[in-house]
């Protein structure tokens, strides 16, 4: 009863780990499907190719949207396929940043397992001596 404290520190460590070793398995291949789906453009060229098309739209759209809005004139094939291209290229750039985001929490869960595990063999070793 005494190292009961020690066993629960040393499994939410172990349990810290696991979760830790699941997200960057998991974040590494979220990566990998956000590659091979904007294929053939690369992971480091969405952010220049997102902010080209930024420009690009929102000089269409200050010469455009003021007819949309008055109902003079539809919107411009270029216009909806900016406008696509700059949602998508927006959603793979939040895609991207998840999946560095659970990469990081992964890391930081296993610093944190491993702390936890020292811990508790220490508290145990504490007691038992």
């Amino acid at each position: 009863m005494r190292n009961l404290g020690s066993l629960i520190i040393i499994a939410i460590g172990a349990a810290s780990l696991v979760f830790g070793i699941i997200f960057i398995v998991q974040s590494g291949s979220a990566k990998q499907q956000i590659a091979d789906d904007i294929a053939p453009l690369t992971l480091d060229e969405v952010d220049a190719r997102y902010d080209a098309v930024v420009v690009q739209h929102n000089t269409m759209r200050s010469a455009e949207e003021p007819k949309i809005q008055t109902g003079q004139a539809a919107p411009s094939a270029m216009y909806n396929y900016l406008s696509i291209q700059r949602t998508s290229l927006g959603l793979t750039r939040t895609s991207i940043g998840l999946a560095n985001f659970t990469r990081m929490t992964g890391i930081i869960d296993i610093i944190v397992g491993v702390g936890l595990l020292f811990a508790g063999v220490l508290l145990m070793q504490k007691r038992a001596a």
